[in-house]
C-alpha cells in the first residue's frame, strides 16, 4: 500500500516551536506542498522579516533570505528583477506588511512585481506581546489596549486585499484562512494559484490567510479557531478580491 501523506520534501526535519494552535504551522506546511507538487524547490526562494515570520527560513527546505522588518516586498522586487527565473515569495505578518512596510507593498503591487505575497493576518503583534497591529478590529482587546480598539482614537484596521484591489498592478488577490479543513484546503488551492500565476510571468500575487492567534487572543486552540469564523470573518470576508487571469 502506498503512502499517500507525508512530510514535503520542501520542508525540514526541524520541529516548530509555534504556540499550540497557530496558524504559521498550517501555512507553512501549505506553501512546501505547493512548492513540491508545482517541482519548484530547486527555483525557489523564500523571504522572512521580522516577526513570528521570522522562522519560516528554519522550517522550509529551499533558498530563505531574512530580511529587515517591513523589507519583504522591496527584496523581492530585487531578488525577481535580478533573477527573473527564479520563484520568490514574501512571507509577512500584518505588523510587518501593513505597518512598517505599507510602502513596499503598495508600490510592489501597482508595480506588479512578479512575485507572491503570502500575508499572514492574525490581527494582533503575536511575537512581541499581543499589542495592537494594523489590522486589529474595532473594540478587539490587547495588551496595549486593553478595553478594546476605538476608531476614534486609534483609527480604523487596515484591510490589505480591499485596499490593494484598487490600484491596477495586483493581478490576484484573494482572503483564505486555516482554521478548519476546508478553509485549508481553500488556502491551498489559493496559494497554488499564486505561485502558477508567478510561474506563467503575469505580475504580483498576494493571498491573505487569516490565522488564529491563541496565545495572543487569550484563549485556548479551539476557541481562536470559532472566533476566526464568528470575528475575523466577518470584518475581513474571505474570497477573491482580484483576479485578472482571464484578461492576461
Amino acid at each position: 500500500m502506498g503512502r499517500i501523506y507525508k512530510k514535503p520534501v520542501s520542508m525540514t526535519k526541524i520541529a516548530m516551536r509555534y504556540c499550540p494552535g497557530c496558524g504559521h504551522s498550517i501555512a507553512h506546511r501549505l506553501i512546501a506542498e505547493v512548492i513540491d507538487e508545482l517541482d519548484i524547490r530547486e527555483r525557489a526562494v523564500g523571504i522572512a522579516p521580522v516577526g513570528c515570520s521570522v522562522f519560516l527560513d528554519e522550517y522550509m527546505d529551499c533558498d530563505m533570505i531574512q530580511v529587515p522588518h517591513g523589507r519583504g516586498c522591496a527584496s523581492a522586487t530585487g531578488m525577481k528583477r535580478v533573477r527573473p527565473d527564479l520563484i520568490v515569495f514574501s512571507y509577512q505578518g500584518d505588523g510587518d506588511l501593513a505597518a512598517i512596510g505599507t510602502a513596499e507593498t503598495i508600490h510592489a503591487a501597482t508595480r506588479s512585481e512578479n512575485f507572491t505575497v503570502i500575508f499572514i493576518n492574525n490581527a494582533i503583534y503575536g511575537m512581541t506581546g499581543g499589542q495592537q497591529a494594523p489590522t486589529t478590529m474595532p473594540g478587539q482587546k490587547t495588551t496595549t489596549n486593553p478595553y478594546g480598539r476605538e476608531v476614534k482614537v486609534h483609527g480604523y484596521p487596515i484591510k490589505v486585499c480591499e485596499m490593494l484591489s484598487a490600484l491596477d498592478g495586483p493581478i490576484y488577490l484573494e482572503r483564505v484562512a486555516v482554521n478548519n479543513v476546508p478553509n485549508v484546503l481553500k488556502a491551498k488551492r489559493a496559494i497554488k494559484k499564486a505561485f502558477q500565476i508567478q510561474l506563467d510571468g503575469l505580475g504580483f500575487t498576494l493571498v491573505e490567510i487569516l490565522s488564529p492567534c491563541p496565545t495572543g487572543w487569550g484563549v485556548i486552540p479551539k476557541k481562536a479557531c470559532e472566533y476566526v469564523d464568528e470575528k475575523m470573518s466577518k470584518y475581513y470576508p474571505l474570497g477573491v478580491y482580484k483576479d485578472l487571469t482571464k484578461k492576461k
